[in-house]
């Protein structure tokens, strides 16, 4: 399906947010209209096994076997295998599901074979059916750094997981952002793109590692496409996560207009809560006011059109 003559749309997505939108946007675009660029900043390194959360979110999300509770893993899941490492006396603090071993067992299997993390991804989304294409941002280690008051400098999952993003954070930076490279097949997503859609992932978490790779803000600002992004709250707070929370650590404002400007110069448009719509708007950008929270299949199919027909009409 095509949209008011749009045939390539680039959706930046991390976490269950952003995952929630690609899977409306694949309900409506056909393959080959739709490119979704996964955060790798949250990838690590765990008993030898190289996992990518985000990437993996949003794969299981359009796969439709994710946890339908959390957003994240799979459903029905078991952890046998984190019971008995607890047996042997080890701290689980971060959640592995038995199926969900299988992704990360042949994810390094064939990282030491010589893939890509670009042609792995790939493997996996064509043997879950996926129909569209899900690109790590790079290939290269990058590594989100949260700095915290309590705890010093913290890797993100340690951060975010071991800690419940609880650490009061005084800044997040990205470790290898100076050497990672964008991927051939992204810059090519991001130059043919006829319009980008930042999804209501977190945007210092999720969607500033994408950023922080060289060439990806270059490619945003210097656009031919018309770029929008989809405000991460509902009612003044973060739907989920420490969205809210870590944007005013940081001196931020929490808010769509703080949305909008934590994106100056690269977007153009921002799609807002309705339950937001009396809070501060940005003046340089236009506004569809609609309902953003994604509650169920329905949801997120509905706000994917209405973007699509919105952003169509204010190009033809």
């Amino acid at each position: 399906m095509v949209l008011n003559g749009h045939k390539q749309v680039v959706a930046l997505a991390g976490g269950v947010g952003g995952a929630k939108l690609v899977y409306g946007l694949s309900k409506v675009l056909s393959p080959g209209d739709l490119t979704i660029i996964g955060n790798v900043g949250d990838d690590f390194v765990h008993y030898g096994l190289h996992i990518s959360p985000d990437l993996d979110t949003v794969l299981y999300t359009l796969a439709e076997v994710a946890n339908p509770i959390t957003g994240w893993g799979l459903a029905d899941d078991t952890r046998h295998m984190l019971d008995m490492l607890r047996r042997y006396g080890e701290d689980t603090w971060f959640g592995l599901g038995d199926h969900d071993l299988a992704t990360h067992l042949l994810r390094t299997h064939w990282l030491g074979q010589g893939h890509t993390l670009t042609e792995i991804t790939a493997r996996l989304v064509l043997a879950l059916g996926v129909a569209h294409p899900l690109l790590p941002v790079t290939d290269d280690l990058l590594a989100t750094m949260v700095d915290t008051v309590e705890y010093g400098t913290l890797p993100f999952q340690e951060y975010f997981v071991r800690y419940r993003w609880q650490p009061a954070v005084e800044r997040v930076w990205f470790q290898g952002a100076d050497r990672a490279r964008m991927t051939v097949e992204v810059a090519s997503a991001l130059a043919n793109a006829d319009m980008i859609i930042f999804c209501p992932s977190n945007p210092v978490l999720s969607i500033a590692p994408i950023l922080a790779v060289p060439g990806i803000r270059e490619a945003l600002e210097t656009r031919r496409a018309s770029s929008i992004v989809v405000s991460p709250f509902v009612g003044g707070k973060a739907v989920k996560g420490p969205a809210a929370k870590l944007m005013n650590e940081l001196g931020l404002e929490v808010s769509p207009r703080g949305v909008a400007q934590y994106y100056a110069g690269l977007v153009d448009g921002l799609v807002v809560d309705v339950s937001d719509r009396d809070l501060p708007l940005p003046d340089r950008v236009e506004i569809l006011t609609t309902r953003t929270l994604m509650q169920s299949g329905a949801d997120k199919v509905r706000l994917a059109k209405q973007i699509l027909d919105w952003v169509g009409s204010r190009t033809a």
